[in-house]
C-alpha cells in the first residue's frame, strides 16, 4: 500500500509573516545590543575605589639624556616598526593585510614627525 503523508511530513504549519520576523529580528539586536554595552562599555563601579595607575619601571629611560639622543633613537625604533610590519603585511592576505598595512603606515606618520622634530633641533 502507498504512503499518502510524507515521511517525514511537510511542515504544516503557518509560515511567519514579515512582520513577526521584523519583530524578532529587532528583538535580537536589542538583545546583542544590551550584552554589547554589558561587556563592551560597564559602568564603574561607585563602591570600589579606581585603583591608580603607576607607571612601570621596569623599563626606563635615564635621565639627562639630550632630546636630539631620544629622537634619533625613536626614529631608529620607528624605521625598525616599520620594516617588521611591511615583511609582516606581505605575508598576509585581505582584511588582516590591510589593518597591517594601515599600522604600517601610522608608524610611517611617526617617522615622518620626529625626523621633523630633529630638523628643529639642528636649526
Amino acid at each position: 500500500m502507498d504512503k499518502v503523508i510524507p515521511d517525514p511530513p511537510y511542515n504544516v504549519s503557518k509560515p511567519f509573516s514579515d512582520q513577526q520576523i521584523t519583530e524578532n529580528l529587532l528583538k535580537d539586536e536589542a538583545a546583542v545590543q544590551r550584552a554589547l554595552n554589558h561587556y563592551l562599555d560597564p559602568k564603574p563601579d561607585k563602591k570600589k575605589p579606581r585603583a591608580k595607575r603607576h607607571t612601570s619601571t621596569i623599563f626606563t629611560v635615564a635621565k639627562g639624556i639630550d632630546t636630539e639622543t631620544l629622537l634619533a633613537q625613536a626614529y631608529e625604533t620607528l624605521a625598525s616598526a616599520n620594516i617588521m610590519v611591511s615583511d609582516l603585511a606581505f605575508s598576509l592576505d585581505g582584511p588582516k593585510r590591510n589593518t597591517a598595512l594601515a599600522v604600517q603606515q601610522m608608524i610611517s606618520l611617526g617617522e615622518l614627525v620626529v625626523d621633523r622634530a630633529l630638523d628643529n633641533l639642528e636649526t
